[in-house]
């Protein structure tokens, strides 16, 4: 996902999975900057590009294409003001983005001739880090054009991801009120949902007409976090609702009078009343006849061009050129060799019986679930943290880069609990006014087995996206562009990673909790093969959640939560997998190349120091970073 579908994601969630302590306080290097001795050892000076300064490196031009590149960014984010406010801006406080097909149109025109200038710009008189900006925007550019073919096949309402719960999370979580001005925005923003959900309801009724309509078992989660949101105080009776006690806890933090204080309440009540309540009232209603037209068929192959589709978004997030059957084939190669591992775990505690009890096991005892309350989720929310905590204290021992911002664990808010899913990561605001934040979804206790809390907190946390995205915001000397930037792959790729690391330095003491570190892995390896039999091989959802089922350990909700994720993301779930295996595969080719001089804290540096990347620039990046090592035996 690059810059102008971020600010798309933006504007509908704040599931940003995009990464931990604040151990080390000087700032990362920058990719074009040769690491100093004093931070590294053994060969790993090397780590990040340091050989830019060629003779035929021509400063205009790297000053004209990081010029560019800013420009780039700058014109695409001023037409978000979602993502200027996921950035901690100010700026457009009280708007939300423009979400109509002339608008949207008008953005590809805006790519189309930001490719062209950027075509401009002669690569053979740059530096090799703003070689690699280049060669990685003209890549975005150029996929993101291609998208727009297809940008009627998703699903801008559904159970992950939603426009009407995109905005509350919004609101809440990177809304801040610091005075009177951005109460007043925040309320502007309430006033103009009704609008907002206009467009989104034009946007559905053009996919509807092109015949892209969610499943059938969608509807039940968005209607139902639409009323959510619309329920208590002061839409009904009963205690305040999500948005007004979002409000008024902001606003009675102001340093302002109480009759102030007061008004700016009685201003969002009456915003809430005229016009929150009916936009989202509205919305219910449309997506309830919608509903009517919806089918059971589940994947991409039902869309116009549904295996194209599919094709496309099988490369955007594996950033490879491997098909569905290649991908599909791996997956049950992978799901083969992780049962093996698991036998191993059986042995050692003990346990007598097939694989499938000892699922079965893992599953139904309760030494492995709190109870679903207050004190349970309570527990399980301080020993995630704890497992952080104990890992953030490890740091050194795997990596020279270290991220500034700080990490904390919280409970999905119970607006969108129901329906999100089981973990994810929010990025810390770049200026340093928000942590980082580890969502665990607490709703139901039952799917969130303890033996799975420690890879889950890696991945999540450290040394996984945490480390690696607040490492990527906090880098100097790279354009916006790449400090925000994702690809899939890379960024799923390297929180599966993170949860291999951890048991490389001594953790997952506890075998129940290493077999929840293959459980985990498991989990994306059979991702592989049921999102393409889904998408690919016309899966039914339920042949799909029969598959996870019989070959994981993981509770019933989780198969069914997740297969449902995957029918309205395709391709999405195949990234992790793939990304973590092209890690693994350029760590031990390293290892085997450099011998004694591999160092695992420089080849991380290789791989988190340049920001984003996509698995075959990765693999460019890694070869380079070999071959100056070995050049200084």
């Amino acid at each position: 996902m690059h810059l102008n579908k971020t600010l798309i994601a933006a504007a509908i969630s704040a599931l940003v999975i995009t990464g931990c302590d604040r151990a080390e306080e000087k700032p990362a290097p920058s990719p074009d900057t040769e690491i100093s001795a004093e931070t590294t050892t053994d060969g790993a000076e090397a780590a990040t590009s340091g050989s830019a300064q060629e003779s035929s490196v021509n400063p205009e031009m790297v000053a004209k294409a990081n010029q560019l590149f800013e420009d780039h960014f700058q014109e695409l984010l001023d037409r978000s003001p979602t993502f200027k406010t996921f950035l901690g801006m100010k700026e457009d406080y009280d708007k939300w983005d423009n979400l109509s097909p002339e608008f949207e149109e008008e953005s590809h025109e805006i790519v189309k001739r930001q490719l062209a200038e950027l075509k401009e710009i002669d690569a053979s008189q740059l530096d090799e880090s703003t070689a690699l900006s280049l060669k990685l925007a003209i890549r975005n550019k150029e996929q993101d054009i291609e998208g727009f073919k297809w940008r009627l096949h998703t699903y801008p309402v559904n159970q992950m991801y939603a426009v009407h719960t995109g905005v509350a999370s919004l609101l809440i979580n990177q809304h801040r009120i610091d005075s009177v001005d951005d109460a007043e925005a925040y309320i502007a923003r309430l006033n103009a949902l009704p609008a907002h959900f206009d467009q989104l309801i034009a946007n559905l009724d053009d996919r509807a007409e092109a015949g892209i309509i969610p499943p059938k078992f969608v509807f039940p989660y968005v209607i139902s976090d639409g009323k959510n949101l619309i329920t208590g105080a002061p839409y009904t009776d009963g205690k305040d609702s999500t948005l007004l006690k979002d409000f008024k806890g902001k606003v009675e933090k102001l340093e302002i009078s109480d009759e102030q204080k007061q008004a700016l309440i009685e201003k969002a009540k009456t915003a809430m009343v005229d016009s929150v309540q009916p936009a989202y009232e509205e919305l219910i209603a449309h997506l309830g006849e919608l509903e009517k037209k919806a089918t059971t068929d589940d994947g991409a192959w039902k869309f116009p061009e549904g295996d194209d589709y599919y094709n496309h978004r099988l490369s955007v997030y594996t950033t490879t050129d491997m098909t569905a059957d290649e991908i599909h084939q791996k997956g049950l190669e992978e799901v083969e060799r992780i049962h093996g591992e698991m036998r191993e775990i059986m042995e050692k505690v003990g346990f007598e019986g097939s694989l499938q009890e000892f699922f079965e096991f893992m599953r139904t005892d309760e030494q492995f679930y709190y109870p679903n309350t207050e004190e349970g989720k309570q527990r399980y929310l301080k020993e995630a943290t704890a497992i952080i905590d104990n890992m953030k204290g490890r740091l050194d021992e795997l990596f020279i880069t270290k991220p500034k911002a700080d990490l904390v664990v919280k409970a999905v808010e119970p607006f969108r609990e129901r329906s999100a899913g089981k973990a994810f990561y929010q990025r810390p605001a770049p200026d340093g006014s928000r942590p980082g934040i580890y969502y665990a979804n607490l709703y139901n206790t039952s799917d969130m087995p303890t033996y799975q809390m420690e890879a889950l907190a890696y991945h999540e946390g450290i040394p996984g996206h945490h480390m690696q995205l607040s490492i990527a915001q906090e880098l100097e000397g790279i354009p916006k562009f790449r400090k925000f930037g994702s690809y899939t792959a890379y960024t799923e790729g390297w929180g599966l990673y993170s949860e291999l690391v951890p048991k490389e330095i001594g953790l997952y003491q506890d075998p129940y909790s290493d077999f929840g570190r293959l459980a985990m892995e498991l989990w994306r390896a059979a991702r592989l093969v049921v999102d393409t039999g889904i998408h690919s091989k016309k899966w039914t959802r339920e042949e799909a959640i029969d598959y996870l089922g019989e070959n994981t350990p993981n509770p019933k909700g989780d198969q069914v939560k997740a297969i449902e994720r995957y029918i309205v993301m395709p391709g999405q779930a195949t990234a992790y997998k793939i990304g973590m295996l092209k890690i693994v595969e350029l760590r031990e080719k390293a290892k085997e190349a450099l011998g004694d001089q591999f160092d695992i804290r420089a080849f991380h540096d290789v791989v988190l120091a340049n920001g984003a990347v996509p698995l075959d620039v990765l693999e460019e990046l890694v070869d380079e970073w070999v071959a100056e090592v070995k050049a200084q035996q």
